[in-house]
């Protein structure tokens, strides 16, 4: 007896996302290359970022299109929240590689306003591993619970912790190893923060950069300023204005 085995086709469904992410893409290498036509033979040639990127993993903060920057120019790391946990070997070690061999000058710490990692901090609702992955900005928010405690808006307190992890990504980048060696050996690195704003599309400097400039010399380049340069650098961000802790 021969057994009968029916398969069951299914029609052609009509294009879904990755089909048009794939039709976009084929699409942008017809418009780029009649512009350019020697833009990706020169893609492939280098890689000269001189700019790493650390952002958070939120789709509406693209790095290259909110810069205003080309491929090639930014080196890109994104997690959530845009935390620099010491711990994490990933980020050490795209730094290390950005530092030592690409050769960047410039680390951006870049989070933004409508952050659910911070909202999520702040309310404590998150699924575990992202709890987890949280428990740094929890700190960070513990650590200046006073000064958010004070803000009466909710949107406000919340805008503020968000300037106050950036500022603590920036100082936990400035401890690591690959850049406490870098400014050893004399490299040009800066470290910046900065918050972009989704409501208005704007980057802001929130005025913490470091340079690896020690800090009585700092203090010697700023005669009139009152206190350690950390305390400028906080004085600078509790009035949300651009100074910066070179």
């Amino acid at each position: 007896m021969t057994s009968h085995v029916t398969f069951h086709f299914n029609p052609v469904p009509p294009m879904n996302r990755s089909d048009t992410m794939l039709a976009n893409n084929r699409r942008w290498v017809r418009e780029r290359t009649a512009e350019d036509p020697d833009f990706f033979r020169r893609q492939a040639s280098e890689h000269r970022p001189h700019t790493l990127w650390i952002g958070c993993s939120d789709a509406r903060v693209p790095a290259d299109l909110i810069s205003q920057t080309e491929p090639g120019e930014l080196f890109v790391h994104r997690n959530i929240a845009n935390q620099v946990v010491p711990t994490d070997t990933n980020l050490l070690a795209v730094l290390q590689y950005a530092v030592d061999v690409l050769g960047v000058q410039d680390v951006i710490v870049c989070g933004h306003e409508e952050c659910g990692g911070v909202k999520a901090a702040l309310e404590d609702a998150a699924p575990p591993t992202v709890s987890q992955w949280l428990a740094q900005l929890r700190t960070v928010a513990r650590l200046h619970d006073d000064e958010l405690s004070a803000i009466a808006d909710p949107m406000r307190r919340y805008v503020r912790l968000v300037e106050l992890n950036v500022a603590e990504q920036v100082y936990n980048l400035s401890r690591t190893m690959v850049v406490e060696q870098a400014w050893a050996r004399g490299k040009t690195l800066r470290l910046h923060g900065w918050v972009y704003g989704l409501r208005e599309g704007l980057l802001r400097d929130v005025g913490v950069t470091l340079d690896g400039t020690p800090a009585a010399e700092r203090r010697e380049e700023a005669p009139s300023a009152a206190g350690a340069p950390e305390r400028i650098a906080e004085s600078a961000l509790r009035s949300g204005g651009g100074l910066r802790a070179r």
